[in-house]
């Protein structure tokens, strides 16, 4: 059953600025930060996105780690670490949850999943018992599949519904056509229960129609709509006029 605002897994983020003593320093000298609002996060999915350097990424990992998730990505229960990189900025979210406890969750990083795939190819060499790790997310090696098969399997295989997924720029791999094939994903698992928080370029994955978009800038964030993102204007105006663009910028 679809989650609302009643039931959804992480209802709004917000940040201990009673802990923060400077701005000066990263994490919090980001305008994601510095000029911080409450999150109120949808039910069913939501978007983070913004330009390079905005912050999308260090929030999501922020709100991963502080949900419990390990830094470099997986379920709840991978703990390894490749090299140790994360900013503090988990010390200083503070989530509310909602009264429903997800059954199923993973942080997903493009960056970082490589360094996953390894992980669970170490943990398979020396089982604890029961089945292997990456017969949950299809059987065969991700190391042996393309980087957007891979990416694809986990969305396919490892996601089970009723649960929280953090998605950091998952498009990365996927062609357009994987793109929306992971929409129709995402539907599936927002009725199974599933909520998202996304951080993307992509203007196809933030076409999902139950959502909500953040966008992040140097005056810190705010909601819009999917027409009214850079993104979205960018594409459509490259393509109805593509002759024209393609002119200045060569000009």
């Amino acid at each position: 059953m679809k989650l609302d605002q009643a039931s959804q897994y992480i209802r709004r983020v917000s940040l201990r600025k009673e802990q923060i003593v400077s701005y000066n320093k990263f994490p919090l000298h980001l305008p994601v930060i510095h000029y911080f609002q409450d999150l109120q996060l949808h039910p069913n999915v939501t978007y983070i996105i913004g330009e390079n350097g905005m912050g999308k990424s260090t929030l999501l990992e922020g709100i991963a780690i502080s949900y419990g998730f390990n830094p470099e990505g997986g379920t709840l229960n991978f703990q390894f670490s490749s090299y140790d990189s994360h900013s503090n900025l988990d010390r200083y979210l503070r989530l509310a949850k909602g009264v429903q406890r997800a059954k199923d969750h993973f942080f997903f990083r493009a960056e970082t999943f490589y360094n996953v795939a390894t992980n669970i190819e170490e943990m398979d060499r020396t089982p604890l018992g029961g089945g292997k790790v990456i017969d949950g997310f299809g059987g065969k090696s991700l190391h042996e599949q393309s980087h957007g098969e891979s990416f694809f399997a986990a969305f396919m295989e490892r996601f089970r519904g009723n649960g929280l997924y953090i998605l950091d720029e998952p498009e990365a791999a996927l062609s357009p056509l994987r793109q929306m094939s992971m929409l129709a994903r995402i539907h599936e698992l927002v009725e199974q229960g599933s909520q998202f928080i996304i951080s993307t370029h992509s203007p196809i994955l933030m076409a999902y129609p139950n959502s909500k978009i953040i966008q992040l800038t140097q005056e810190g964030m705010q909601e819009t709509r999917l027409e009214e993102t850079s993104h979205y204007t960018i594409m459509k105006q490259f393509f109805e006029d593509k002759d024209r663009l393609l002119y200045h910028l060569f000009d």
